[in-house]
Order: structure tokens, then sequence, then C-alpha cells
């Protein structure tokens, strides 16, 4: 794969107020980062990007798991590359990595205050590596299972129950026996759970009154929710939480672009009255868990057990557009881009 003479990049132009808009982000043509590499570095070369709601977490500038992205630098994100030159023996040339490489054409990687690059088996497709064996169904995983305690005869609830975290904590729980309520937007993404992901009942927040709905659907109530939306869709489920129940709080994406933060919650004491928890979750605090969930991953999605979907995009000049598709309801699975001219 010959070197390009420039390195494309996407960069924070402003911080977003509110809903976030393609005028956050702005082009930029930079030098390619020079091949004298340090001794482990390596220089990549991005062949696909993933996109996560939490971007948009780190586009503030606040506190987190994660310092923010500062303005004028490439977006943080998660990509597939390869290998175009090393000083590292454990990744040689030409070898597949994934990791948080930012919007951009090359990056240099495995630096010493950095996470170290995963690499992808062979056989594992881009979108794979991205998708069912990313981050995002290592999260529903150990949510699932450690957070959340998943057993079998569980009612489960799981908002945001199509998208790329969602889908695979549906499936979890109904390989472990449970039964399970998904929440998502639009007939079809309802028709996905109940026939693709084997969700036994979907309720679509669009044309439906979710709190009405999960006391015909739950009328014992949820033993877990894994909720990954917030808002008036978390109150609904804290409405319905059974005695000793678990809420599992992955995400919040109905308020990620609220220009000032919603009102919390107006049932929380209905968790004292269940002795029901609640607890967020970081996937960065379960490393050791990634073996034995790869392992699981793969053997259900040989098996056909588990299904997923992916929603791939091109073009690099389209990465802010395909950013926003997450926010709009446009994403059809896991969101990706495929880098034109990296292939």
């Amino acid at each position: 794969m010959p070197l390009q003479t420039v390195n494309r990049q996407w960069l924070l132009a402003r911080r977003p107020e509110g809903q976030v808009r393609a005028g956050d982000f702005k082009r930029h043509d930079a030098p390619i980062p020079a091949a004298d590499l340090a001794a482990g570095e390596i220089l990549v070369r991005n062949l696909m990007f993933g996109f996560d709601p939490a971007q948009r977490g780190w586009m503030d500038d606040v506190a987190s798991y994660m310092p923010p992205i500062a303005i004028d630098e490439p977006v943080r994100g998660s990509a597939v590359a390869r290998v175009v030159a090393s000083a590292n023996p454990a990744y040689p040339e030409g070898a597949m990595v994934r990791g948080l490489f930012g919007w951009q054409d090359y990056a240099v990687a495995a630096r010493s205050n950095e996470a170290a690059p995963v690499q992808i088996a062979q056989g594992v497709a881009p979108e794979q590596a991205l998708g069912v064996f990313g981050a995002a169904s290592l999260t529903a995983y150990v949510g699932m299972l450690d957070v959340g305690r998943l057993g079998a005869g569980d009612c489960v609830l799981v908002s945001g129950a199509a998208g790329a975290v969602g889908s695979i904590a549906v499936q979890i729980a109904r390989l472990r026996g449970a039964r399970v309520i998904g929440i998502a937007g639009g007939p079809e993404k309802c028709r996905w759970l109940t026939e693709d992901y084997g969700a036994d009942a979907a309720i679509d927040y669009r044309s439906e009154d979710v709190r009405s709905r999960l006391g015909a659907l739950a009328p014992d109530g949820i033993n877990l929710f894994f909720d990954n939306v917030g808002g008036s869709t978390l109150e609904a489920g804290i409405s319905h939480i059974a005695r000793f129940g678990r809420i599992v709080l992955c995400g919040a994406i109905a308020s990620y672009n609220d220009a000032h933060p919603a009102p919390g919650p107006r049932n929380l004491m209905r968790l004292v009255s269940q002795r029901a928890e609640m607890r967020g979750f970081i996937l960065l605090d379960h490393l050791d868990r990634i073996p034995t969930a790869m392992a699981d991953l793969r053997q259900w999605v040989q098996s056909g057990e588990v299904r997923y979907r992916v929603d791939i995009q091109r073009s690099f000049e389209a990465v802010p557009q395909t950013f926003l598709r997450l926010f709009s309801g446009a994403s059809q699975g896991k969101q990706l881009l495929r880098i034109d001219g990296a292939e």
C-alpha cells in the first residue's frame, strides 16, 4: 500500500453546543507522520472507522474517564488499520490492528503512554473487529454478566436495544435463559429485536407509551434493566423495577446533545422501596474479562446464536455526516465508514 502525500484529518473545530453539527468539525491536510519511529512505536494507515455515541461526550470540556478532545486535534475514534512501518516486533509491517487512532489517514501508535493497539486475528474482517468483536459487544457482555449479574429466568429490559451494544445485550440475555424486552425506535428496528435477535417483546418508543407498555409486559417487574438511553426511558424502567432489581447504566444517548442538563429521574425513591441498585460502568475497568468475552462471542457468532448488523458508509469526506447518523436514528446497525483509497 503506497503512502499518500498528505494525512487527511477531521479536526474538532469547536465545542458542540447542544446538538452536534457538521460545522463542529473541519477538514485539514497535515504531513504524514515521519517514519523515523521511536522504539516501540508503529505507523498505521486507517482502513475503517467505527463510530460510537460516547465520542460526543469526549468533545465536551468536562472531566471524564477520558480527557476531552482538544480543539484543532483529530477527533478521537476507533479504527481498524494496517501497520505500514514498525519499530515494535510485536506489530510487524502488514499486521492489522484496532485502536483509537482518530479521524485521519495515518497515526503513530503504541506509544508508551497509550493503550496498546489490539491485533486482529487472521480471518476477522475490519467490520467484525469494530462491530461484533469490538468494544460495543464487549461492553454488552461485561454489563450483562458481570455488572448486571444476569440470571436465568430474569425479566430483562434493554433500551437502545437495536444498537450495537443493545442488540448484543439482548442476545446474551436470551442465551442465558432470560425473558427479554427491548426498546427501540420504529417498527423495523422493533422487528429486528423479535425476529432476528430473539427478544420476547419490543416497545417502539416513537409510537408507544413506554411506561404503560412495561406495565403490561412485565407485571411482576423488571429484574435487570440495561440502559443505554437515560432520560424518560430510565425513569420508566425505574418505575417498573422489581424488588432487589438491578439497573446497569451503560449510556445516556437521549441527553448527549442537551445544551443544558435535563432533570434527573423523578422517581429515585422507587430504588429505596424496592431495595434495588443502580450502577454505572466503563469497559476499561473490566479488561481482564476480554479474553473470556471474546472466546464466547466467537463461539456464538460461529454457531449463529448471535447475529449482528453493520451500516458501512464510504468516503473520508463523509466522516462527520456518518457520525451524525448515530443521533438521528438513521444508523442501521454498528455505524462504520470504509475509507476511500485505503483498500
